[in-house]
């Protein structure tokens, strides 16, 4: 097959695969839009490209239609103001903790927080109370942050500013947000929580149904960030930020905001943060129903694929996130993504033998049905051309990214650090952070120590070819020596 050399080209000719879309964003492509008439957006897509000219409004000063953007936003997700926001939800949760917590004062922070987190302890000198979340140890994957941990971390830390966790995390797992909400406000402090693969649970539950877990905004969190793209309909990098108390000035969000997003806002995708808020307030329901419905069609009929596994709708679960796994079959993530990829499947990303799909508001019933389909053909090849019966699961298969939320020593940041093998870093102490990506969130944090069981894996993603932040090509960490801290 000729490489494809350009951005453009591998995109035209992935497009004309008319593939069956189970990764972010939410939209699912063209049809979505097309279906609530929004055929002149489309057609004039670079025509939209614009800045602010007359009538436009100007997003750090909204008094116009952007304003009206927000408002629209501020409705559908009951907070008190909405942020339009360019530059992803990182954008959010960096201005969202540059609010809240003083410079050089402590933040208290999930273990598992995205990397926007932990670039924004280097940006304001902050320093980081870590609470790890549960293990699930059947898949080796993170799951919830307990409310008592967050409360013990409090009362051994008065003096931090804030607390920030992910809920839902990458796999769907939810916190228990009202419980720790409860906690923090006990103790006079913020909560910030990281919804950017949960934009739509204030949606189902604004039109009532209640089979998902709440949201954050319904749980008391001050800040939420929403990546809209991922599960609704805006365009990718496009998101909002959720104001829902006074504990934080309205004035610190804005400032903040205008200091990290661009001065060079893009229209186009402000206009599809417009549509995706229009549609979901004059279409909510319907599309939330159909979603769902969709949801509960493909779980019943996928556990009837013989081999196949499934976290299922377990309760704390965001469920619109398929995960799943044929290991029983020996079959591993990576091998399961090639196999779906051939039926023209595309999944979201793999770790171990887990797969996670993610599902959208514009996935429709035949995107479910294709998956199904695909399923059951992968189980039924493989009982064919298999004549013993017992489980293959092989520990190789195994995710040890769960090696970055066992408690760790922290040890001071090296002033002095140099390149060196991954292999030869043992000992070492972390000056850059290492992050398989996706998840996104890093394996080895500034001020953790190399060890030998994490380099090993590190070493196993690279040989996958697997996206590693943090390591050069020539296979090397930045690190030096060990000094507590």
């Amino acid at each position: 097959m000729e490489k494809i050399t350009t951005v453009k080209k591998f995109l035209i000719e992935h497009a004309k695969l008319n593939p069956v879309s189970f990764h972010m964003p939410g939209h699912k492509g063209a049809a979505f839009y097309k279906r609530f008439g929004h055929n002149d957006f489309l057609e004039n897509f670079i025509d939209c490209d614009v800045t602010e000219i007359i009538g436009a409004d100007n997003l750090f000063l909204t008094e116009g239609i952007l304003k009206e953007a927000q408002d629209v936003y501020s409705e559908l997700y009951d907070s008190r103001k909405s942020y339009l926001l360019i530059n992803g939800s990182s954008s959010g949760i960096i201005a969202a903790i540059l609010a809240s917590v003083s410079k050089g004062k402590k933040l208290i922070m999930a273990r598992n927080c995205h990397k926007s987190v932990f670039n924004t302890l280097t940006l304001a000198d902050i320093q980081p109370i870590y609470a790890y979340p549960e293990l699930n140890d059947d898949y080796d994957i993170s799951g919830p942050i307990p409310p008592e941990e967050i409360d013990l971390l409090l009362k051994n830390n008065p003096d931090a500013d804030a607390v920030i966790l992910p809920s839902p995390n990458y796999y769907g797992i939810c916190s228990d947000i009202e419980a720790i909400s409860d906690i923090v406000h006990r103790n006079n402090k913020i909560l910030i929580v990281d919804q950017a693969h949960g934009a739509h649970l204030k949606i189902f539950s604004k039109y009532g149904i209640t089979e998902l877990p709440e949201s954050a905004e319904e749980s008391g969190a001050d800040i939420v960030i929403n990546s809209t793209h991922k599960t609704l309909a805006s365009l990718t990098q496009s998101a909002i930020l959720n104001l829902n108390s006074d504990r934080v000035s309205h004035y610190m969000i804005e400032d903040k905001l205008q200091c990290i997003e661009s001065t060079s806002p893009s229209y186009v995708l402000m206009t599809s943060l417009d549509i995706n808020a229009g549609i979901l307030k004059t279409h909510g329901y319907e599309l939330m129903q159909d979603w769902i419905d969709n949801l509960n069609y493909f779980y019943d009929e996928a556990i009837k694929i013989p081999g196949l596994e499934l976290i299922d709708r377990i309760p704390g679960m965001d469920w619109t996130k398929i995960n799943f796994s044929f290991r029983k079959f020996g079959i591993s993530g990576h091998e399961l993504e090639q196999l779906l990829l051939a039926k023209n499947i595309f999944i979201e990303l793999y770790t171990g033998d887990l797969v996670m799909s993610m599902t959208g508001i514009g996935n429709t019933r035949d995107d479910f049905r294709a998956f199904l389909e695909a399923l059951t053909e992968i189980s039924e090849n493989r009982i064919n051309n298999q004549t013993d019966s017992t489980s293959y699961a092989s520990e190789e298969n195994a995710t040890k990214h769960v090696l970055a939320f066992k408690r760790a020593a922290i040890y001071e940041i090296p002033k002095k650090a140099k390149r060196v093998p991954l292999m030869e870093a043992e000992g070492l102490i972390c000056k850059m952070s290492v992050i398989p990506y996706p998840p996104g969130v890093p394996l080895v944090c500034p001020g953790e120590k190399f060890e030998r069981e994490t380099l090993l894996y590190i070493q196993t993603l690279r040989e996958k070819e697997e996206k590693v932040i943090g390591v050069n090509s020539a296979g090397e960490v930045l690190a030096g020596d060990c000094h507590s801290y």
